[in-house]
């Protein structure tokens, strides 16, 4: 099987380097590497030149999180069966690329994520969010998990993702006019098509950010607009508010074991989250400028 990774590029800096650097050393034979940069002004494009990585130049307009990933994926070579979606900001950890398409072995398996660790400076809000979002146990997701599992059946994360090409293909790739969370849409097609989602736990990168609470609004307050523009997806696999609860709760008993100073601005990190988020959801009823203020992909509205 033939393999193809793509990264797309903005500034990527010194945690860049690092990726490349990662990449490079765990790269396995039948893989090929393509970086889809979109006009960066430090020396992303030269970091990965040197490293052999082929790049494709577009403007920082052109760039969307779904359509740029399609055209991504329209450009792996004819014989690639999977294409593995990594960030600039994902530090591989050995032998993950490897044991992350292994799961195509199953025919239905049409999608795959790994698991995320949080950077070595992660203060304890950020490192709990990776423990809670990415469990020590493998499993794969389908239709008859959506009972018990509800949207986390069908999360997923183009942070450190793999998709089966031809299913990608049949399914239409992701949506190119999406803010976000191009992921979990393809992921909710694919499941509700019959096809699995697989999560492999020893398939590891570091990724993480130290967002502060404003940060935390923005975000979610993006995750708010996908959410209220595909209704469909709650509608098929249930809300997040019984594992937002489960989250807060389980945030609570990590930071007195592992960071008690931090329970004040995890209390107001999560009262932004849920203030974002439900903005977000009606953003509809908002004035033009002031949504454009409110989110963190800012050039998405100017789409």
């Amino acid at each position: 099987m033939k393999y193809f990774l793509t990264i797309p590029t903005y500034n990527g800096g010194d945690v860049w380097k690092q990726a490349v650097e990662r990449i490079s050393s765990n790269l396995p034979a039948n893989f090929s590497v393509l970086v889809v940069d979109s006009g960066s002004k430090d020396d992303t494009v030269k970091w990965a030149e040197e490293a052999g990585f082929a790049v494709k130049h577009i403007s920082s307009r052109e760039f969307n999180h779904g359509g740029t990933r399609n055209l991504a994926a329209s450009l792996a070579p004819e014989d690639s069966e999977v294409v593995v979606f990594l960030t600039q900001d994902a530090l591989l950890e050995p032998g993950s690329l490897e044991s992350l398409v292994a799961c195509f072995a199953d025919a239905d398996v049409a999608c795959a994520y790994g698991r995320q660790l949080p950077h070595l400076d992660a203060n304890p809000i950020a490192s709990h969010a990776r423990a809670f979002n990415y469990r020590q146990q493998s499993r794969t997701y389908s239709l008859e998990d959506i009972p018990t599992a509800g949207l986390k059946t069908v999360f997923s994360s183009n942070s450190f993702a793999a998709y089966r090409l031809s299913v990608f293909r049949e399914l239409g790739g992701f949506p190119s006019d999406t803010i976000l969370s191009e992921d979990m849409f393809f992921v909710a097609k694919a499941v509700m098509s019959g096809y699995k989602l697989a999560y492999v736990a020893d398939s590891q990168v570091r990724h993480s950010h130290n967002y502060s609470c404003m940060e935390e609004f923005k975000r979610y307050f993006d995750i708010g607009v996908f959410h209220g523009k595909e209704s469909w997806i709650r509608e098929k696999f249930g809300g997040a508010g019984g594992e937002g609860k489960n989250f807060i709760f389980s945030e609570i008993n990590y930071l007195v074991k592992n960071g008690v100073l931090y329970l004040p601005s995890a209390f107001l990190h999560n009262f932004f989250k849920i203030l974002g988020y439900k903005l977000g959801q009606n953003y509809r009823a908002l004035p033009a400028n002031v949504t454009r203020s409110l989110s963190m992909h800012k050039r998405y509205w100017e789409q």
